[in-house]
This record gives structure tokens, sequence and C-alpha cells, in this order.
């Protein structure tokens, strides 16, 4: 199992994440990754993540789909791609529909049949073919005007870059294995890895694909500190804006996954608390083993023996998602040494 170093959204809020990143590399870890909602958007970010690094990859989670053509990030995965010298990674994710629709003016419905089509575009730019497609949600070039197929000017460093989707649903999860390269987690429970990856291996096996390679992503919390009641509660705010704010009460994906994951009681009161308002509430209504089951927290050899069961249930990388992230840089650098520590005394590093 590989680590990387996940930033989320939040790269840009503060100006030393740069040497975060820097960090990252020199500790030999895999990938940096960064994502999207309705703040900063990802590309820029990896730009200069490829700027100021030379040899970590640097990964999307995620680009949104209702965000960009097909096409176009085609081409800004070959871009990325030429700039780093080979080393970016393409994840992708539909979003939500309050984001989709709300943000982005573009209809959330039939998001699996859009990603998709949308997969296929993205893959045939990289390719440099002449992109021709009637699709139920794409249609190149359009009929009866001046349009004509086309192929990317430029020259793709890989004509494969590799590609990832954010994937929660049993249908979804089947579409990451039949067209993806791997899938990127959130709030990923080793005792619940079976049923995802059932569904993954499915979908491998219904596009003639093997298991292997497929890199099952993996986002965790980590807190370092000796109580691990304490480490507990510097991540129950994370949980909370997850399971109770990202989404409505129709929709909310980690909603859905807290209650598949046994806690349905405890996700009903973190969004009712949530959405009216009382985050204090929502934060405390978080339960310790929801926590637990998905993040690295405590000290060093609490970390390492939950980074076995993390590999041991199939991850095969392990994105890390710092917590003290208001605390000074020296810390949360004192963080990210210690889960290298622990990964080196796991047994379970690459």
């Amino acid at each position: 199992m590989k680590l990387s170093l996940n930033f989320g959204q939040d790269f840009l809020t503060r100006s030393d994440n740069t040497a975060l990143a820097q960090e990252a590399e020199r500790l030999g870890l895999a990938a940096c990754w960064a994502g999207e909602a309705y703040g900063a958007d990802a590309v820029s970010v990896l730009s200069h993540l490829a700027a100021h690094t030379t040899r970590i990859d640097i990964g999307s989670a995620i680009l949104q789909v209702p965000a960009r053509t097909p096409a176009m990030t085609g081409m800004t995965a070959a871009s990325l791609d030429l700039l780093s010298g080979g080393r970016f990674r393409l994840g992708l994710g539909s979003s939500g529909p309050q984001v989709s629709e709300g943000w982005h003016g573009v209809p959330f419905g039939r998001p699996l049949g859009r990603s998709r089509e949308y997969v296929d575009i993205v893959q045939r730019v990289l390719r440099r073919e002449r992109v021709a497609v009637q699709g139920s949600h794409y249609t190149l070039p359009l009929p009866n005007g001046p349009g004509v197929p086309l192929k990317l000017i430029l020259h793709p460093l890989r004509e494969r870059v590799p590609l990832y989707l954010a994937a929660t649903g049993p249908k979804a999860l089947e579409l990451s294995g039949e067209i993806a390269d791997g899938w990127l987690a959130l709030f990923y429970s080793a005792d619940q890895a079976d049923h995802a990856l059932r569904h993954i291996a499915a979908g491998r096996k219904a596009a003639g694909r093997d298991i292997d390679p497929f890199d099952v992503v993996a986002t965790v919390p980590v807190a370092v500190h000796d109580d691990v009641e304490s480490a507990a509660d510097m991540v129950r705010g994370y949980v909370a804006l997850y399971v109770g704010g990202m989404g409505s009460r129709e929709k909310n994906y980690y909603n859905e996954i807290a209650i598949r994951g046994g806690f349905e009681a405890a996700a009903h009161a973190i969004q009712e608390k949530y959405l009216s308002g009382d985050k204090p509430g929502a934060h405390r209504a978080v339960p310790f083993d929801l926590v637990d089951r998905t993040s690295l927290i405590g000290d060093e050899g609490r970390m390492a023996a939950r980074m076995r069961e993390f590999a041991d249930s199939g991850v095969t990388t392990l994105a890390l998602k710092l917590m003290d992230e208001s605390g000074p840089l020296e810390a949360r650098i004192s963080t990210l040494r210690t889960a290298v520590r622990a990964w080196e005394k796991s047994g379970v590093a690459e």
C-alpha cells in the first residue's frame, strides 16, 4: 500500500501548503491530490503543484464532470501531464445535484450514463482520435452545423493518463471497475470494504479486465494525539460537514455511506442538527466508532494497526487528509512524518 496526501478543496487556504507538498515528496509519498467544489478550481492548484515539485504525482480528486466539457477535460489532462512530466492522475466525479444544477447549471439526471460517455470522449481525445460521438448526453459535432470531427492538436506525453472515478453506490462502483483505473473513496471502512470491492470486481469482469492493477484510493482523516478521544474530536467536524452538510436531506452520498455502515440513527441526527444550523450539536452527534473506522487517530502504533487493516481490506493507496489544518506548518509536517513512520512500521509500505 502506498501513501499520498490529499489537500481536498483547501489548498489555497494556506500559503504554506506548497511546503507541505514538498515535504510529502521528500518523504517519498506517491501523490498529492487536490479537488474542487465551488471555490478554488483544482486545475490551477495542480499546475502550481506541478511547478513546485519534481517527482511526486499530482492528481485531481476530483475534477467535476458538470464543470467542463469532456473535450476540455481531455485537453486539460494532456496539458497537465506534459507540464508535470507524466505525473498527472485524472480523477473525475459527478459532484451532487446542488452543485451541478445550482452552480454549473447542468442537469444532474442520469449521472452514470453521462460519466460513461464523458470518460469515453476524454480517452478518445488523449488518443488523438477524431472525435465523433452520437450519445444520449454528448453529440460531437453538433448536427446540421459547421462543426467537423476534430482531434487534439497537442501531442500528449501519454495516450492513457491514469483515470479514477469517485463513486459510492453499487452501480457507480461497477462503472468504476469497468472504465477506470482506480476508485476514489471517502469514508472507507475496512469492515465494509467487501461490498464495494465486489461491485468493482463485477465491473472489471464485465469489461474483461483483471482486478489488478486497479488502484483503490481511500482518503482518510489523520489526527495524532496520545489521547484517542481527543484525536477523534479533531475529526468530528470534518465528518459532520460531509455526513450532515454535503447535500440536502433528500440526497447526501456521505450520509448514505454512514447509514450503510450501520450508523443510521447517528447519520439522521448529524444531518438534522447540521442543516438546522446547530453545527456544534452535529459535531457531538458523530459517534467515536464512525470516526475510528474511517480515520487514522491516536498515536503511531494505533495508526500502524489501522493501516494494516486498510491494506488487508484492499486499499492500495491511502490518501492522508491532515486534520490539524489551522496549526503551524511545523505541527502539520510532524503529523505527516508520524503517519509515514506508522506506515513503515505497519509492514504494508510499498
